[in-house]
């Protein structure tokens, strides 16, 4: 972080994009600013108008643009451009499960801003709780019933991995 802040990396302003899911941001930020990412929750509010909601892929299966989104910050498509670290957000409506996936040579970590969530169904998430993927390691995200889920992210990797990255997605476990 040191080594952006000092290179002062011009931002680009990107053209807002909203997503079905982001009609659950709101309350997203409501219920993250009562919990231990309440100043991450307030900054975002202030943001939120100006922020751009993608998908990552050519085809999203239905069911699941309806019930998630990802907004990059910082990276090689971000507003704020860098080559070797991507951060950013996601945000998931209630009742979502991510399908089981890995990434080559990506280190993926998330902390929960709000919500609560389980990944691989090891144990119930609360915001901030800190999740580290190491690249290859295989993971699911499952979302709880009553309220959406926003986590931060960060990947970080080889530049030729972060510009276009692809995931691998476990046959057979691809639930919505």
């Amino acid at each position: 972080m040191s080594r952006i802040i000092a290179a002062n990396p011009p931002i680009t302003p990107r053209a807002i994009s909203q997503k079905p899911v982001t009609a659950h941001f709101s309350r997203a930020l409501d219920t993250g600013e009562r919990g231990s990412m309440q100043g991450m929750a307030r900054a975002l509010r202030e943001q939120r108008d100006r922020l751009t909601w993608e998908y990552g892929y050519d085809k999203v299966p239905p069911a699941l643009a309806r019930k998630y989104a990802y907004c990059e910050i910082l990276g090689p498509r971000g507003p704020i451009a860098w080559d070797r670290l991507i951060l950013g957000f996601v945000l998931f409506a209630p009742r979502t499960t991510y399908p089981q996936h890995s990434h080559s040579e990506i280190e993926e970590s998330y902390i929960s801003v709000s919500g609560a969530w389980s990944e691989n169904n090891a144990a119930v998430y609360a915001p901030g709780s800190l999740i580290l993927n190491r690249p290859g390691d295989e993971h699911r995200i499952t979302i709880g019933d009553q309220e959406p889920c926003l986590l931060a992210y960060a990947w970080a990797g080889p530049a030729d991995k972060l510009s276009d990255p692809k995931m691998k997605f476990t046959a057979g476990r691809r639930q919505v």
